[in-house]
This record gives structure tokens, sequence and C-alpha cells, in this order.
């Protein structure tokens, strides 16, 4: 199989869907590697690498596109890219569907085969391609919502941790998934009060056993929910349906009741957002005040760090990519279940029952394409 890798083209995005070791991988197992000049310069992948590797390089992502068996991505593709697709090319990347229609209908107006990394499931459960960059985002959430909580910023002048005499800020983690808890161990780290909430009690004590009297947790509620976070200095969002739209759990009213000068950080924002008034910024332009209240609604925000991230998503996405390239998408798909569970959309079809219900598409089981 030809295997294409474009540039990332989204406002600030570095990361990269193949490291030349991912390349050398692919090229072992008798495939050929199509890259972008430069795909990974920004991160300190150079051509030379990718070329020692064994991959061969394109001038633009029209000859990539144009040529690849299956494109490997990290972001969702953007107008001018779908419009490059074409019916039964593999397109394997993060997609997050449901709060896009207008991705959507260029994916099922392409043709194209498009498995998407935030619905492979694993057999353990979870999300093993979406947790490393769940990982990476829940520990960047502390950090930019600390840094926002800085009078400079727009925040109220609040140190996370307080200083002895002064108390430290109180962080309110709402999902205690992979992002709540890796937003959990740096809030803790720094020496912030940290609450925690989930209607899942036994996460909650799992986390109360690891964590003790260092965290509160509570049971999430619309009561909960709301006297949490009117109390809070910074509040992360971090709950996630697979597939489908965030919960609203944080209303207009409740962001309108926060202290002036507070900060909410959603990390559910490809997703929708889990606040009522979010909206999606970009790593140009990050924040943007509701009621006082600083929003930052980074869509992309691994990408802050993207040589990290790109090392930890290819250690998640690799063996599928290798998988995919050998089998073809069919086979690979009828052999793992867990893989058949990251195709969104096929031969203009939507396959994800949680996309299909959001956005109004018959839902066609992957089965159907695959019989």
């Amino acid at each position: 199989m030809l295997v294409g890798l474009p540039k990332e083209i989204k406002n600030h995005e570095y990361r990269v869907g193949l490291t030349p070791a991912s390349v050398r991988e692919l090229v072992h197992h008798g495939h050929q590697v199509l890259v972008q000049t430069g795909a990974g310069a920004a991160i300190g992948l150079s051509d030379d690498q990718y070329l020692a590797a064994g991959a061969m390089l394109a001038q633009d992502a029209a000859q990539v596109f144009a040529a690849a068996d299956m494109i490997v991505k990290v972001k969702e593709p953007q107008a001018h890219e779908c419009a490059m697709l074409r019916p039964g090319q593999i397109l394997y990347t993060y997609l997050h569907l449901a709060p896009d229609p207008a991705q959507t209908a260029a994916l099922v107006k392409s043709g194209a085969v498009c498995i998407a990394y935030e619905t492979i499931t694993g057999p353990g459960g979870g999300l093993p391609l979406l947790a490393p960059m769940s990982e990476v985002a829940g520990r960047m959430a502390v950090q930019a919502g600390a840094a926002h909580l800085e009078k400079s910023r727009g925040g109220m002048g609040v140190l996370l941790g307080g200083v002895p005499g002064v108390p430290a800020a109180h962080v309110v983690i709402l999902g205690a998934g992979v992002v709540g808890t890796h937003a959990l161990q740096m809030a803790v780290g720094l020496g912030a009060r940290v609450t925690v909430l989930d209607k899942n009690v036994d996460r909650l004590r799992q986390l109360d056993l690891v964590f003790g009297n260092r965290i509160n947790t509570l049971y999430s509620n619309d009561h909960s929910v709301e006297e949490a976070v009117l109390d809070a200095e910074l509040v992360v969002g971090g709950v996630l349906i697979p597939g489908a739209a965030a919960p609203k759990l944080v209303t207009r009213n409740m962001i309108s009741r926060m202290k002036k000068g507070a900060v909410v950080v959603d990390v559910a924002i490809d997703q929708g957002g889990c606040f009522e008034t979010s909206h999606a910024t970009t790593h140009a332009d990050p924040t943007f005040v509701v009621d006082g209240v600083v929003h930052y609604c980074v869509a992309n925000m691994p990408g802050a760090v993207a040589r990290t991230s790109t090392f930890a998503l290819n250690n998640a996405t690799i063996a599928h990519a290798v998988t995919l390239a050998d089998q073809g998408w069919q086979q690979a798909l009828k052999a793992n279940p867990h893989l058949k569970n990251g195709l969104n959309v096929a031969h203009g079809q939507v396959t994800y029952e949680a996309v299909a219900s959001t956005l109004g598409y018959a839902h066609v089981p992957a089965d159907a394409l695959l019989a």
C-alpha cells in the first residue's frame, strides 16, 4: 500500500501523523510512504530523517492525496483537504464529527473510508488512541489555567498553589477519565485545592484511594456541579461521550455567577464543549471572556507541545496503521472489532451511530459495508 503523510495545516498545528520511526515500520512491512516536504520540520523531524527511514518526498499535499491509498494525519481534514479525498481512499486521523456537520458532509460526499482515532476502542475498554492526547491535554489544561489566572492574561491574579498564609486556588475538574485524572495530578502537584466530579462512583473511589485527603470527590449532578463551579477559580471540563457531542454541564447562568476573573478550560471542545458558553479558539487567539470569566477553548491543545504529542500519538496509532496497510480496511475491520469501532464514514454512509444520531444521518452499521 502507498501511505501518504501530508503536512498539517490547522492553525498552529505542528504535530505529524507519522514519525520517521513509524515510516520505517511501514516500509519494513513492504509498504511505500510518501511524505510531504517539511511535514515534520517544525518539531525537528527533517526530510533527511524521513528519507533515511525509507520514505519518498512529495512537494505538496496535492501530490500526497492524489497518490496515496491511505492518508495518515493528526487533525481533521480541512475543507480543501476533504475535496482532495476520493472514493475508497482510507483516511486515518482524528475526526470529531459530531459537532462538525460541514466536515461530515464533505467526508460523506468524498466517498472515502474515514477511520477516527477517537472512537477506536481497546481490549480492556477505553479509547487507546485518544488516551495519549487526553493525557497531554489534561496536563496542559492546568498549565493553561494557571497562566490565565494571572492578571496580565485576564485572570483574577491568583497563584494556583497559593503561598504560606494565603489560600490556594480551588480547581474543579469535571470528569474523572483520562483528561480529568491527568489534570488532577498536575493541580495537586502545584498545591491547588482540588475537587473532581464524576458519575462513576467506582472511579471516584479509585482516585480517593490514590490521593486521599489531598482532593475532594463529588458525585456529579446539577446541584454539585453548580456549587463547585461557583466556588472555583479554575474549572477544567474533561467530559467525553465517545463519538457524540459533549454534554453541556455548565450553563450560561452558572458562568454569569462565577467569580470574576475565574478561568474555564474546555478540553471537550473538540466534541462541542461542556460549557454552554464555549466556542472553539486557536493557539493564536486562545481565550475570550464571557461575563468576566476567561474561557480557554483551544481545539488542538496538544499541538502546543507538538513534539511530545507526536511521539505519544504515534506510539498509539502505528500498530493499526500497519494493520490497515497490511490487510486493507475491510479485512482489518472484519478481524478486529475494536478497529471497526473507528469507522465513522465510508462510501458516502455514516457508520458511527452517535454521529448519525447527532447530525441526522441514517445510520448504516459498519458490518453492512463489510459483508
